[in-house]
């Protein structure tokens, strides 16, 4: 609890007060050694990336960038989380960097793939085009989809209704 609190809140609780939580059970340098094990143990991993980490880098790379386009790159990241298969076969930055290709050709963004974006996501557009392509394909079943929150929640205007609009043909016919 001690290093949730310490990692997500503002401001984390003090020591003394999970000592008192705990009704007196445990003495401050008990609780203070506890949590030093725990994070010994964890190497220090407390989070993993994911691919809005990336995502927020590669936006600002693919310039200009407006609330469309932002909005259909993380549409497009957002749908590919939902497929299990997806996020296990590619890792987080190679999602990242082909919703923001994939978006790009969706919203015809010329050229698709600049040197920029290679620079800074350190793949090229090859590289990226089969995960793109499987985004551009969830797009295309996203309004019948089981599951319709993503969706549902790019549909709306304060999100560019991005969900509404035709999805990337180039990646749809290329084989």
């Amino acid at each position: 609890m001690l290093i949730a609190s310490k990692y997500e809140e503002i401001w984390a609780p003090e020591v003394n007060d999970f000592v008192l939580i705990s009704d007196n059970a445990y003495i401050r340098e008990q609780v203070l050694v506890m949590e030093k094990t725990i994070l010994r143990k964890l190497e220090w991993y407390l989070t993993v990336p994911t691919p809005y980490v990336f995502l927020v880098r590669y936006i600002k790379a693919s310039t200009p960038s407006d609330d469309e386009m932002e909005n259909m790159v993380f549409f497009l990241a957002e749908l590919s989380l939902l497929h299990y298969p997806t996020i296990i076969s590619y890792c987080p930055s190679v999602i990242a960097a082909s919703a923001v290709y994939a978006a790009r050709c969706t919203l015809e963004r010329v050229p698709s793939w600049t040197e920029t974006l290679e620079h800074y996501t350190g793949y090229s557009e090859e590289h990226i085009r089969d995960c793109a392509k499987l985004m551009a394909s969830f797009h295309v079943a996203a309004p019948e989809s089981k599951l319709r929150a993503v969706y549902k929640k790019f549909s709306s205007m304060d999100r560019s209704a991005v969900a509404l609009r035709t999805p990337a043909k180039n990646l749809l016919t290329q084989s």
